[in-house]
């Protein structure tokens, strides 16, 4: 008898349940999500402000952690001017194996202030359609800004104001606030075959 691969197969993941009927006509600013232990939320993220650029909204994408990295969209989404703003505030890398000594933690303690206070007043004017706050967990989870800060800016956000913010280790709080919360969970990486970070592509 010829068994059915089919029947084999495992079966596929159920949507995520929907609680009432979608009305297509319902517009909100919506609070996104991007956090986990594997690559790609920043990614992610400049893939979202491209899009909204590409439907004329104003974005501003601001980063926290990266500082002087030269980075793929530290030079391309400057070119999305009028549409998109960029803008890194960070002075770099805060866990101890990766920071630059050179960069002393005061130094980046009010980087990250100067940084969160700039996020606030563009949350909260009307400016932007969309604000990207890259790697705002990393500055949090360093204590460089306190959950308590970071919570209260979602909770008093504009209501069609688009906010995202990405890293890892999001707090439970916040991902229940969140309308949309995506993990990203590293399945294989390049580096564990011994091939270390690309242009173009880690950054």
């Amino acid at each position: 008898m010829t068994s059915n691969p089919a029947a084999a197969s495992p079966p596929a993941a159920s949507p995520p349940a929907v609680s009432q009927v979608v009305d297509k006509k319902r517009r909100k600013g919506l609070v996104m999500v991007w956090t986990g232990k594997g690559k790609g939320k920043s990614t992610a993220a400049v893939g979202l402000a491209v899009r909204a650029a590409g439907n004329k909204m104003r974005v501003l994408f601001l980063q926290f952690v990266k500082g002087a990295w030269k980075t793929g969209e530290r030079n391309a989404l400057p070119l999305l001017a009028p549409y998109v703003e960029y803008q890194v505030m960070g002075k770099g890398f805060t866990i101890e194996r990766l920071r630059n000594k050179n960069v002393s933690m005061e130094d980046h303690a009010a980087a990250a202030r100067e940084a969160f206070a700039f996020a606030q007043e563009a949350v909260r004017g009307k400016r932007y359609q969309v604000v990207i706050l890259d790697e705002i967990m990393a500055t949090m989870n360093a204590g460089l800004v306190t959950k308590e800060e970071v919570l209260e800016l979602v909770r008093t956000k504009p209501a069609m104001l688009h906010l995202v913010l990405t890293g890892r280790n999001a707090p439970p709080e916040l991902v229940e606030l969140a309308d949309l919360v995506s993990e990203v969970q590293p399945i294989k990486h390049p580096y564990q075959a011994g091939i270390p970070a690309q242009r173009g592509i880690e950054f």
